[in-house]
């Protein structure tokens, strides 16, 4: 158990590619230069990949059991949660569930946001992520990455061929059970919408408009406390948390100052 005394506590929750560690390593760097020993953020690497294959009963409830896990491992009665694409699905089916151990959430382009009549454009997406199913590994990344941007975006992207680190070998599969999960869970609304903590929402303006902008503009009408922070240049694969963390750090400084002091943040 960590006691260290700090004013933010903070879980942050990765995508399904990239492991935890790396993927924060900028922004929690930002965020101790901007706050100092005021924050103390943990960055948790997802369920899925806790073993060599993902749990045979795998869904959204395991990440939302391993936040509860962490934080009481850490101390925490509450915090702050940040989720980034699988883990920003995650941290919604956390707030759904947990209301009352958030004192925030900032959502860095969650994957997936329920099951709430999406626009036809939405849906004819995600059956194209279902087709990825059975393709190999290497065509599957590949397919998968070019799904979550812009038509044309190339700048940013993952370059295929190379060495490949150890853990990449385990992402199509989990990529495959959060997509299995993804058709079947029930988010629920209406708890999020009862959700009165502030909410941030950081969108890359090259992401995929059916998906991530989408999501965004749904999400908006849901939560009360809502904040959406467009990033000009960058997309789903190039994230502001790695390439502006000190921004990130920002606006994360200024959401979790809002929950403490009651301020609206629209």
């Amino acid at each position: 158990m960590d006691t260290t005394p700090a004013t933010y506590c903070a879980i942050l929750l990765p995508g399904s590619v990239l492991p935890a560690a790396p993927a924060y390593a900028a922004l929690i760097a930002a965020l101790h230069a901007r706050l100092g020993d005021e924050v103390h953020a943990a960055a948790k690497d997802l369920e899925v990949y806790a073993g060599p294959t993902p749990p045979v009963d795998y869904s959204l409830d395991t990440e939302v059991a391993g936040v509860a896990r962490a934080a009481r491992e850490l101390g925490w009665d509450t915090f702050h949660l940040v989720g980034y694409s699988g883990g920003g699905a995650s941290a919604l089916a956390f707030a759904a569930k947990h209301p009352e151990m958030l004192e925030s959430l900032a959502l860095l382009e969650p994957a997936w946001a329920g099951s709430w009549g999406w626009s036809p454009a939405h849906r004819a997406l995600w059956e194209r992520y279902r087709e990825l199913d059975g393709l190999p590994p290497e065509k599957f990344m590949a397919q998968f990455v070019r799904l979550g941007v812009r038509s044309g975006v190339t700048a940013g992207l993952p370059v295929p061929g190379g060495e490949q680190p150890p853990w990449m070998v385990l992402r199509p599969a989990g990529i495959r059970a959060f997509l299995t999960t993804f058709a079947t869970y029930d988010l629920d609304r209406d708890a999020l919408a009862r959700f009165d903590r502030p909410v941030y929402f950081a969108l890359g303006a090259l992401s995929n408009p059916d998906d991530y902008g989408e999501v965004a503009e749904r999400l908006s009408g849901v939560f009360p406390r809502f904040r959406l922070e467009v990033f000009p240049g960058r997309h789903h694969f190039d994230p502001p948390h790695r390439v502006e963390p000190d921004r990130v750090a920002a606006s994360l400084a200024a959401l979790w100052a809002s929950s403490h002091d009651g301020a609206h943040l629209r």
